[in-house]
């Protein structure tokens, strides 16, 4: 069976996942790129060095975001949603990384802490940014 997600089941799976993908589209072209994210109910916080995802995302700011997650090919959901690219700063920043930093903990090496527990160089030296969702719709498919 092949449906739509409901309401809760979309923001579920937002904020089980911690990687996804953003689409957007500046200077002629289209770019889609996975991230590393985190959810608080209404943005999608992630973070990046300087390159061609921020610069076309700071020329146009409307983007969307799509994460997945597969049990198998016929077991899975997905959500698209649209939504809003800004730079986070100021008083913000801090509350965004530790967002940031709780979600991916799941994913960092086990043992001592290290250089490998952060983005390289820390994430004092790159860009936080939010894409404030403004749609989001999600499907499933589930064998019976």
């Amino acid at each position: 069976m092949v449906g739509d997600l409901s309401p809760a089941e979309i923001e579920l799976v937002l904020r089980e996942n911690v990687i996804g993908r953003i689409g957007c589209h500046a200077f002629g072209q289209t770019y889609v790129v996975p991230i590393t994210y985190a959810y608080d109910g209404a943005s999608v916080f992630a973070h990046s060095r300087n390159g061609m995802k921020l610069n076309m995302m700071r020329q146009n700011p409307h983007v969307c975001f799509e994460v997945d997650h597969m049990d198998d090919f016929a077991n899975w959901r997905s959500v698209i949603a649209w939504g809003v690219f800004s730079e986070v700063v100021g008083m913000e920043r801090h509350r965004a990384a530790r967002t940031l930093l709780d979600a991916m903990h799941r994913l960092l090496p086990k043992g001592p802490p290290g250089e490998s527990m952060h983005p390289q160089g820390g994430i004092e030296r790159t860009v936080l940014y939010r894409i404030g969702l403004e749609k989001k719709t999600g499907r499933f498919e589930r064998r019976l």
